[in-house]
């Protein structure tokens, strides 16, 4: 096991009825910009339970933050953040608004192009106080440090770090999900379930403590996918708290990680518009298989472990079966069939902007050169 330091300083309020919380959170001077989607919030109650909550703020809105936020529409916030002199930003919705806030949270203490951040070309070391109230659980934004933000005119897709932009506070109440459709609660559990298998699918290095609750989170969203049309407080409750804790660090603390699937994935989501979560369906599979070699401890032990399968000699490649069924419950695609019609133009398209971006050699071994994206890319792309 490697050596770490791991901190997840997020305040999580959890349950049913706990928007109100946020008055507490937020200071009464604080003069606020309230970022959303689509304004579903508006029709489910929950916008009218934040406004009143912060009934003694000065309180700004932003709306029209879609999925895979892009950068043309966020900078209008920047702006109008730098002009009111906003003092804390708050964000109610999904991983996509979250990321979206901190983008802004972040541009607005810079002067210059906020495209520059995800460029690396500028390190953030200051921005906005944040905090969040999660409506759709899927990406574990609400409480890491990490934001991915797209650039429609050049269809890029990137991602920066910063401890900056962590959320102060996270308020996850169920509730929030009960008027989500099915394919975003679906693309919630398959999200969850790579963000998991990018941190436990490497190599086997004795943490037991990280692979036993990795492997927990695991038969969770199995058993959700299993139950998909219960749907009840219990069901929603245990989504929400399992998407959060895939990817709030702690099961990533001091192993080997990979994220190769994440890197292809979203140049599929930049190109051709895939849901995030289906991208990364399209891409494991195909991965997996590919290296096959180097993960086929760890596929092993998640087929006993997570799936309960037998041993054997085919025990990894039974895994990547389970695997693929696991999204096809979900009625989630492991293959892109809308690309244009020309497969080796969609393979070539998306090679290139790896390229552009640096990824010629990605996942745990830097073992994923281009060409064996190619060979990825061929097996997933019907």
């Amino acid at each position: 096991m490697m050596t770490f330091n791991y901190s997840n300083p997020t305040n999580i309020i959890f349950g049913q009825g706990q928007i109100t919380a946020i008055q507490h959170k937020i200071p009464a001077s604080a003069k606020v910009l309230l970022l959303y989607g689509g304004g579903s919030i508006k029709d489910n109650g929950i916008y009218q339970q934040v406004t009143q909550a912060l009934s003694e703020n000065s309180v700004l809105e932003f709306s029209g933050i879609t999925p895979n936020p892009t950068v043309e529409h966020l900078d209008k916030a920047v702006a109008l953040a730098k002009a009111q002199s906003i003092t804390f930003i708050l964000a109610v919705g999904g991983g996509s608004v979250i990321d979206g806030a901190k983008y802004v949270a972040a541009a607005a203490c810079y002067n210059g192009t906020g495209w520059d951040i995800l460029e690396g070309k500028h390190t953030v070391d200051k921005a906005l106080p944040i905090g969040c109230i999660l409506t759709l659980p899927a990406t574990g934004s609400e409480s890491n440090t990490a934001s991915v933000v797209s650039k429609a005119a050049t269809q890029d897709k990137l991602a920066f770090l910063s401890p900056t932009v962590q959320p102060q506070f996270a308020v996850l109440d169920p509730d929030a999900m009960k008027t989500l459709p099915a394919r975003q609660l679906a693309n919630g559990i398959a999200d969850a379930w790579v963000h998991t298998c990018e941190q436990y699918l490497t190599v086997q290095e004795g943490a037991w403590v990280q692979d036993g609750y990795a492997e927990a989170l695991l038969k969770t969203l199995l058993r959700l996918a299993n139950t998909f049309e219960q749907q009840d407080d219990q069901w929603r409750a245990n989504l929400m708290w399992s998407a959060n804790q895939a990817l709030n660090g702690l099961i990533g603390a001091g192993v080997t990680q990979d994220w190769a699937t994440h890197m292809i994935g979203h140049e599929l989501t930049a190109l051709y518009g895939v849901d995030h979560a289906r991208s990364l369906a399209i891409i494991q599979p195909s991965l997996l298989r590919n290296q096959l070699h180097l993960k086929q401890g760890k596929l092993e032990q998640m087929g006993e472990a997570v799936f309960g399968l037998d041993a054997g000699k085919d025990l990894a490649e039974r895994t990547i079966d389970a695997i693929e069924a696991f999204y096809h419950k979900l009625d989630i695609a492991t293959r892109l069939t809308d690309y244009g019609n020309n497969k080796q133009a969609a393979v070539e398209a998306v090679l290139a902007k790896m390229e552009a971006h640096g990824l010629l050699a990605i996942g745990e071994h830097q073992s994923i050169t281009l060409e064996e994206s190619r060979t990825i890319l061929q097996t997933a792309i019907a």
